[in-house]
Parts: C-alpha cells; structure tokens; sequence
C-alpha cells in the first residue's frame, strides 16, 4: 500500500504545486540577472534628475522586477473553474 501524498497547508497535494513548470517562469532570471551585470554600472553619466546611473538604475531594476513578477504571475496562476 503507497503512503499517502503529504498535503499543504490549504489542502492542495504539494506534488501538484511542484509541477508548475511553465516557461513564464524562466523570466523571472531577468530582474536577478540583469542588476549583476557591472557594465551597466560603469559610467557616472548619464545623470537623472542629477543623480549618477547607479542610483536611478537601481530604481529601474525595482520597477522592471515589479513589472516581470506581476507578468508572470499573471500568466501562470490557474483559472478558478
């Protein structure tokens, strides 16, 4: 007799939770990967409003991790039936 599939919190079997492989998901390797790079962090200029490229830039990797996890999540979430 197979032991029973342990279950999560709200009830859900966590097999099925662990299948979740949608390609949507290989976005959100953008917003960790991208902030990585030290080219993009190399210059003083251009300035924004008067602060140096790092700052502003950090700022933007903010928004652009906000705007991807939203897309994604948006995308991958299962339609109530």
């Amino acid at each position: 007799m197979a032991p029973a599939e342990p279950e999560a919190p709200d009830g859900a079997p966590t097999r099925a939770r662990a299948k979740d492989r949608s390609p949507w998901n290989w976005l959100l390797f953008v917003p960790l990967v991208l902030p990585l790079i030290p080219a993009f962090f190399n210059a003083d200029s251009p300035r924004f409003l008067g602060f140096p490229r790092f700052y502003w830039l950090q700022l933007a990797y903010i928004l652009l991790g906000v705007a991807v996890t939203t897309l994604v999540y948006q995308m991958t979430k299962r339609r109530e039936r």
